[in-house]
């Protein structure tokens, strides 16, 4: 289990996170992610302690992407950091791309050069019609190993499994379509 022992073990997936992020612990300390896609990065509450997890479990480096609109952020979405604050933060962490821009229009021009992820989160700070948006070229970064998360509150997370992808994106084709 890497260098993360029992008893340490226990306390994070028993006291120390609150119990809508459970899920997402036990994934990183089962799954060891290596490459972590996050879409909506925010104010940086969670992202330095779920790297430093992973880090801590995997046996190799991480390699993580974060796609935020940064400064670009709109009137109407959360509050979030800088592209330059977030970079100074989490570059220690591994290998480190942070991506600028609307996740969606970013996922369309970056998807095919990004390859496959181990985990991927997506943040409820992202407003629903972006997130639709995003199933189809999400559904093309995953592999059969591959969790994936969707916030659905404040700190909630819940995972959403292969076929709920597949068919959130077949219904984004469909309304291109018609």
């Amino acid at each position: 289990m890497g260098r993360i022992g029992i008893f340490k073990k226990l306390w994070l997936l028993r006291c120390s996170r609150s119990v809508g992020e459970r899920p997402l612990v036990r994934s990183i300390l089962d799954g060891r992610p290596k490459k972590i896609l996050e879409l909506g990065l925010g104010e940086l509450n969670r992202t330095p302690k779920m790297l430093s997890l992973a880090a801590q479990a995997s046996d190799g480096p991480i390699h993580y992407v974060g796609l935020d609109r940064f400064e670009a952020r709109l009137p109407e979405d959360p509050a979030g950091v800088t592209l330059k604050e977030a970079h100074s933060c989490l570059q220690s962490f591994g290998r480190v791309q942070l991506v600028p821009g609307s996740p969606d229009s970013t996922l369309a021009r970056l998807c095919n050069h990004l390859g496959w992820f181990d985990l991927i989160l997506v943040s409820a700070a992202i407003d629903q019609a972006t997130v639709s948006r995003c199933w189809f070229f999400l559904q093309r970064l995953t592999r059969s190993h591959t969790v994936v998360f969707q916030e659905i509150a404040e700190g909630a997370w819940e995972p959403v499994s292969h076929q709920n992808i597949d068919d959130r994106a077949s219904q984004q084709v469909l309304r291109k379509a018609g």
